[in-house]
């Protein structure tokens, strides 16, 4: 199989790395790494469906001469793989950490980690980024002394149920919901925010096949934990410590993937350089650990499933690689197949042949 990689990057921290960068996987290794458009710090990068615009965030506190960070839309040739900048604006916010398209494409949504903010952008005819339709800003504050002073809204998903858009909050142990209207307008729903512990800082989350769970990360407790649906919100079935028996040491978990079964969740720590895979039984929902295996690299950032669901591919920002494992699911087990040079890798994300 050949797929082309589209992968986020720190140019400015950790690098030095070139922008967005593309490259192609053959099912066991990356080659052919393309600088394809600089932008400082895209540090995490989207696609629409046919792969033919690009969005990706400058995760920066100045962007273009002025205070904040940055947002920018490509066109993607689908045969040679060019990438065109169409346009690039100011992201509403500092530091923002991620964006995500709504599901019918009219919009990109960004999560600016440094402010504390939520930006909605309308896409124009050709992918180019048009007026902010929509604005939010979080307020408060929660248990960690350094981290969580303020907001920080670190991840856009949305509901592949409802449609609605969920926020997480590491600064303030909470995971948002919204309502993004017909005009690219947010409206929280108050009754669907989910509270994690005090300190946990919730960094990330994805659902399970079918929608009917949710599973988020917490980045400061190093903590896993199960959300069921149960109506118009959610509630927690399970959770776990993603770091192995007696490990004192310093982690920050970062991502969470499903597997096409459901049957496994797995967690990047970044200290503890690993992935935790865990079982996950959709009848109590309740996660067990069942292995803890090396990333292959230092500070895993990022980490994706190949499209065939066989391999996974890790993003070590500080070690600079990118590795290929073998995921066996029914031991469970991962083996390193190989791994490649990439500079300060943090996102990746698979376009479509």
């Amino acid at each position: 199989m050949n797929a082309c990689l589209l992968i986020g990057t720190y140019t400015r921290k950790q690098g030095p790395a070139e922008g967005i960068l593309t490259a192609s996987y053959d099912g066991t290794g990356v080659a052919g790494l393309t600088a394809a458009a600089w932008l400082p710090n895209p540090s995490w990068v989207t696609a629409t469906a046919d792969g033919r615009c690009l969005y990706a965030v400058a995760e920066t506190t100045d962007f273009a001469g002025r205070p904040g960070g940055g947002v920018a839309a490509y066109a993607r040739d689908p045969v040679s793989g060019a990438v065109t900048l169409l346009n690039a604006v100011s992201s509403g916010g500092a530091e923002p950490a991620h964006l995500e398209l709504d599901p019918s494409e009219r919009f990109v949504v960004v999560a600016n980690y440094g402010s504390g903010s939520v930006s909605v952008f309308a896409r124009e005819t050709g992918g180019r980024l048009g007026v902010m339709t929509g604005y939010v800003q979080h307020q408060g504050s929660s248990a960690h002394p350094v981290r969580q002073v303020g907001p920080h809204p670190h991840q856009i998903c949305f509901d592949p149920v409802t449609g609605d858009l969920l926020v997480t909050d590491l600064g303030l142990d909470a995971v948002f919901g919204y309502r993004l209207g017909e005009d690219g307008v947010l409206t929280e729903r108050r009754g669907a925010r989910i509270t994690a512990s005090p300190g946990a800082g919730p960094r990330h989350l994805t659902f399970h096949p079918g929608g009917q769970y949710l599973f988020v990360v917490n980045e400061l407790d190093s903590t896993l934990v199960a959300w069921r649906r149960d109506g118009d919100r959610f509630v927690q079935t399970g959770a776990v410590s993603t770091l192995p028996d007696g490990f004192t040491g310093h982690n920050y978990v970062s991502t969470v993937r499903v597997s096409a079964s459901g049957r496994s969740v797995l967690a990047a720590n970044r200290g503890h350089d690993s992935i935790a895979v865990l079982a996950f039984d959709p009848d109590t929902g309740k996660l067990v650990p069942t292995l803890m295996a090396p990333a292959g690299g230092r500070e895993p950032r990022d980490f994706v499933f190949a499209p065939d669901g066989a391999r996974l591919l890790v993003a070590n920002q500080r070690s600079h690689a990118v590795t290929v494992f073998g995921f066996d699911e029914e031991r469970p087990a991962l083996r390193f197949v190989s791994g490649t040079v990439v500079p300060a890798p943090a996102c990746l994300r698979f376009l479509p042949a």
